[in-house]
């Protein structure tokens, strides 16, 4: 068990909401609402009185898991060797470039480019300037 939460392998640990918070229950009825079958237009509409941006918030953060979860159960079949370009099928490269290590666009193995990804998504998720966890203070200008 200690390979399948290994942050270097597969799955991350999931973001969670402190019980007891604002966002917590936003995060609660959204789940409610994706689950029971409603229509998903209806089930992503802002709750009368909530926060566009704590909304907006909850949803990344759920997102997020989502995909870290799915990435999670094919990271295994896709090696530096069997996926050796980050790729969006025949005609689209992707390259990573983050200002730091990566100053210009550069190739990598899929596997490399998702784990750069992830870190990077985890960094914009805790950063406080843009996911403040005091409810109702997002910079609207962030998100």
């Amino acid at each position: 068990l200690k390979q399948v939460f290994n942050k270097d392998k597969t799955f991350r640990p999931k973001r969670k909401f402190e019980p007891g918070t604002q966002r917590f229950e936003l995060h609660k009825r959204a789940q409610a609402s994706l689950n029971s079958g409603v229509d998903l237009k209806a089930a992503v509409q802002l709750p009368s009185g909530e926060d566009q941006n704590d909304w907006v918030a909850v949803h990344v953060v759920d997102f997020f898991n989502s995909i870290n979860l799915i990435y999670g159960t094919i990271c295994e079949f896709c090696t530096e060797r069997t996926c050796p370009v980050m790729s969006g099928g025949p005609k689209y490269e992707y390259r990573w470039q983050d200002d730091m290590k990566y100053k210009k666009p550069t190739a990598l193995p899929a596997p490399q480019y998702m784990n750069l990804l992830m870190d990077w998504i985890e960094v914009q998720i805790n950063n406080e300037d843009i996911f403040p966890t005091s409810v109702g203070k997002c910079k609207e200008e962030v998100l």
